[in-house]
């Protein structure tokens, strides 16, 4: 069977998975959305999560993808079951995969508002060990923030510093990046949390869980990723995403500005 993922998010923070994704398969064929014309998602109701995640699915389900990523934990704690049921295609989704990462027993979750409200960490963990204790904190504006290109700013290391300290308090053993944007702060995180603190990127979980589909684990040197195969698709224009694709990935991604109505690429 020939491979297309297709993985989308609101918009930069899905690239880290993306990244993941090509460091431990290769070159893979791929179809990234972001949808940057309606970032951040963190603070949408469910109905608007659940009729995105329907156009977004459906829009890359057209673009012939064999199995579709959710590289957007929102979209997943509160569509997942949606996706599954529209997608016809295998679905892998970040909480899901994170699980079986964590080994501590005392559990900190990062993650966008909506996700926090859905609780979708605490029961996915407590579901596999009830013992566990999971304390879980909003970062409302670590998203808006990224995608203006602030990740290095004042305001942002202020910011994290004040997210971090009730999970610090509660003498959690592991923080899990419960947004796929917040791996782009790991260099800031880990200078305001101690050294045995460990941080978790649940897009490395998701990697693996495609061991089996892709059958073909190919670890790559991250300082020497291809991303060829790789079209790079935004419902809006922006400079800053490109940008930070550069940072990360290392290219400077050709975008194709993508319509969700009509389905097609307008520009």
């Amino acid at each position: 069977m020939k491979i297309r993922l297709g993985l989308f998010d609101s918009g930069v923070g899905g690239l880290t998975v993306l990244k993941r994704v090509v460091e431990r398969h290769g070159n893979l064929p791929c179809v990234y959305l972001g949808d940057l014309a309606r970032v951040p998602y963190g603070e949408k109701s469910v109905n608007e999560i659940q009729k995105i995640a329907k156009e977004v699915v459906e829009w890359l389900v057209s673009q012939d993808v064999t199995a579709v990523l959710i590289a957007c934990n929102t979209t997943n704690s509160l569509a997942l079951d949606l996706v599954e049921k529209i997608a016809a295609v295998p679905v892998f989704s970040l909480i899901e995969s994170v699980v079986s990462m964590v080994h501590e027993k005392r559990i900190g979750v990062l993650a966008t508002q909506s996700t926090v409200n859905s609780r979708a960490y605490t029961k996915k963990i407590l579901e596999s060990d009830p013992d566990k204790f999971v304390i879980e904190q909003a970062c409302p504006m670590f998203v808006p923030m990224i995608e203006a290109g602030q990740i290095n700013s004042f305001k942002m290391r202020l910011l994290a510093f004040e997210y971090l300290q009730p999970l610090l308090k509660a003498n959690v053993e592991a923080i899990i990046l419960g947004c796929s944007h917040y791996p782009l702060l790991k260099p800031l995180l880990k200078e305001l949390i101690p050294e045995n603190v460990r941080l978790v990127d649940p897009a490395v979980g998701i990697a693996q869980k495609l061991d089996n589909f892709v059958c073909n684990t190919n670890f790559v040197d991250s300082n020497n990723l291809e991303f060829s195969n790789t079209r790079f698709c935004v419902t809006s224009e922006s400079t800053l995403f490109s940008e930070t694709a550069m940072d990360l990935l290392r290219i400077y991604p050709q975008l194709e500005i993508v319509s969700l109505r009509s389905k097609a690429c307008v520009s």
